[in-house]
Order: structure tokens, then C-alpha cells, then sequence
């Protein structure tokens, strides 16, 4: 499902906050704003080994749509009281696999073997044909909690 791009944090809602960022194809200095807005999102909102984790865990799902798409890739996370959610959108319909590279590659490939080790949940949605793929993970916030207002 597309959403509206931007790059805000929006604190409207009480009880949810959420960014949106637009990635264009190999804008690989992007991946360095979306751990920015990520970070600002979250700062005094989780605790800060949940925060390293969440913003790895997105710059290696951003860098993966840039490297391995197209196309840009369109970024939005949701912040609970108690779970985050990132999502990426590229617009390739092939689905991503975890694989454990060999010895001599270095860092690379390892991208997806970390979401599916430090994340809560992950997984890929497809959204059919040309609309391509959004692929997510969510890690319990471990937000702390004198920023979410209890309803009346």
C-alpha cells in the first residue's frame, strides 16, 4: 500500500508516530538521512541499544533497494508505546532472500541475515506486478513510556 511521501515526524497522533522518506535510485547518501530522521524519531522514546538496532536494521533494508532495484524506494516507520515498524518500498516485484556469504565477501550480503536475526518480525509483501514490494520488520520498542499519554 503506497503512502504519501515526506520526510517529517509526525506527532499529531498521540499514541503513534510516524516518518515517511523518499529514496531516488541511487541515493545512496540518503540511507545516511533516513538513519538521521529514524534516530530523531525515536531518541528519549526508546532505549538506545533499540535504536542501534532499529536504525541498522533500516539502513540495511534502504541500501538493499537501492543497490539491488531500479528505482527508489519510499521509507515509512510507525512508532508505538510499544513496537516500531519500518517498512521499505522498491518497485521491483523479486522477492529478497537471506544468504550466508562465503568467507571472502567481505560485508556484503549479510543485509537480510541481520534483519532476520535482530528483528521482532520481518517479511516481504508483495503488492503486485509493477507496484513492486514492501519489505518490513518490527522490534519491540522498549519505548519509555512517559512519552505515551494514557487515554481518559
Amino acid at each position: 500500500m503506497p503512502r504519501e511521501p515526506s520526510a517529517t515526524v509526525d506527532a499529531g497522533a498521540v499514541d503513534t508516530l510516524w516518518i515517511t522518506r523518499r529514496v531516488r535510485r541511487a541515493d545512496l547518501k540518503a540511507v545516511g538521512e533516513v538513519r538521521r530522521t529514524l534516530r530523531e524519531l525515536l531518541r528519549h522514546r526508546c532505549r538506545s541499544d533499540t535504536a542501534d538496532v532499529a536504525e541498522l536494521l533500516a539502513t540495511e533494508l534502504v541500501t538493499n533497494a537501492l543497490v539491488h532495484t531500479e528505482q527508489g524506494a519510499e521509507v515509512f516507520a510507525s512508532l508505538t508505546a510499544t513496537r516500531l515498524r519500518v517498512e521499505v518500498r522498491d518497485f521491483a516485484a523479486r522477492h529478497p532472500r537471506p544468504f550466508v556469504p562465503t568467507a571472502d565477501d567481505g560485508t556484503h550480503g549479510r543485509g537480510l541475515v541481520l534483519v532476520q536475526a535482530l528483528a521482532d518480525t520481518w517479511g516481504v509483501d508483495a503488492l503486485g506486478g509493477s507496484m513492486g514490494k514492501v519489505v518490513w520488520f518490527e522490534i519491540d520498542a522498549g519505548a519509555d513510556a512517559a512519552w505515551a499519554v494514557e487515554p481518559a
